[in-house]
């Protein structure tokens, strides 16, 4: 089943340039391509995918219309931009990547696809900057246990890379992770990162 994908970007050779390291991933399918922010809205309603990219550089600073986007599809936000509190601000507000204009192609292929099963995929970098900001206050609903199973989901990391790090296993991660949806009424990894982000568990300097 292919992944459909919508470009929101307002440079025409950025998008061309996609388009075609696209061509040579059969599972993926362009289904529309945007050059104004203001467009992006519109043809999501008329034209559903799986994965928006979204330039945050566009005609105008797109950063504001992430949270409303978000509720149509899944984001994945594209910016040149160094700075953290951009991307925080992104996934707090729902995107699901922040994925930077200068990492390389395989990269973005790797966020795409995670996005495309409902997953968050955050850069190495700013994983860093997640770690040193994370807050010590745990959210009351939780035990300790379940509290730092979503801190290293919130990184991004997997099942098998939480139960590696906690010493447990792979089930018994995916019955914490049951648990605190139910506790929580979240249907997802995405929806939990962004109830952790939206919560200030994790700053945003």
């Amino acid at each position: 089943m292919s992944v459909r994908l919508i470009i929101a970007d307002d440079h025409a050779m950025f998008r061309e340039g996609l388009k075609g390291l696209f061509r040579y991933k059969s599972d993926f399918e362009i289904v529309a391509e945007i050059s104004r922010a203001e467009d992006v809205l519109p043809t999501l309603k008329e034209k559903p995918c799986d994965v928006l990219l979204l330039d945050l550089q566009m005609d105008r600073w797109a950063l504001k219309d992430v949270e409303s986007l978000a509720q149509q599809t899944s984001v994945l936000v594209l910016t040149a931009s160094e700075r953290p509190a951009d991307a925080l601000a992104a996934l707090k507000l729902g995107a699901s990547a922040v994925v930077q204009k200068r990492f390389a192609f395989e990269t973005l292929i790797e966020a795409i696809e995670a996005v495309a099963q409902k997953q968050v995929w955050i850069p190495p970098n700013l994983q860093a900057t997640i770690t040193a900001q994370w807050r010590s206050t745990a959210d009351p609903q939780l035990t300790g246990r379940e509290s730092e199973i979503v801190r290293l989901v919130a990184l991004g990391k997997t099942n098998a890379e939480v139960a590696e790090r906690l010493a447990i296993t792979e089930g018994t991660v995916k019955t914490h992770l049951n648990n605190v949806f139910k506790k929580l009424g979240l249907r997802n990894r995405a929806e939990l990162v962004h109830h952790a982000l939206q919560r200030d568990l994790v700053g945003s300097s």
